[in-house]
């Protein structure tokens, strides 16, 4: 969406209304960031900031750069959503960010701008179904932990051994000619690990 200023309007005008600045991204998969690059400077962005991103998306050194340039009244324009935050939360929290900077965001394939009445709408919704996602992993994750804690479990780990195991191991030991190292590498655990689940087993006396 080519943004065009009418020939009556000044330099300092056009100034006072601010920068548009383009940020786009790519993986080291993608071919190029051209088609990005290309609709962002259509858009009427004066500059365009590119990450090649190859692993983790939490260094991504050409967005600081540009969210150190971006000033009151400027609008941060991307090609397409996903390009800006790694999850929807992520996007919402770096949208409020800019907005609280007093800095526009738009996305020219949804075409949202944050500057319009409607646009706020949309980011509205979006904050609420990122704080709903929120709230699913947390309740998901609370309940795996109650999950677990009723299945004798602190944490998400796997026991070294489990009750069946402990059993058998109580058994075994109860033979005096069977020694924990080899039932400890029979259940492939150290012997600090048998001693510290199953504890001292007195052996049967021969008769």
């Amino acid at each position: 969406m080519a943004r065009y200023f009418p020939c009556w309007m000044s330099i300092a005008t056009v100034n006072a209304m601010g920068h548009l600045l383009g940020y786009a991204r790519v993986s080291t998969t993608d071919q190029d960031a051209a088609l990005q690059i290309d609709a962002l400077t259509a858009a009427g962005c004066y500059r365009v900031f590119v990450d090649t991103i190859s692993g983790s998306l939490d260094h991504r050194p050409e967005l600081e750069k540009l969210m150190d340039q971006l000033r009151p009244g400027d609008t941060l324009v991307v090609w397409r959503l996903d390009r800006l935050g790694r999850s929807l939360p992520d996007l919402v929290q770096i949208v409020a960010e800019l907005e609280s900077a007093g800095v526009g965001f738009e996305s020219l394939t949804e075409r949202i701008e944050t500057s319009s009445a409607a646009g706020k709408l949309v980011f509205h919704v979006f904050a609420a179904l990122a704080e709903f996602e929120r709230n699913v992993i947390r309740e998901r994750t609370h309940a795996g932990l109650a999950a677990a804690r009723a299945r004798g479990r602190k944490g998400g780990r796997k026991p070294a051994l489990d009750e069946k195991q402990i059993r058998e191991i109580k058994a075994l030991l109860r033979d005096p000619e069977i020694q924990v190292s080899d039932v400890a590498k029979r259940y492939g655990v150290s012997r600090a690990t048998v001693y510290k689940h199953v504890g001292p087993v007195t052996p049967k006396k021969r008769e």
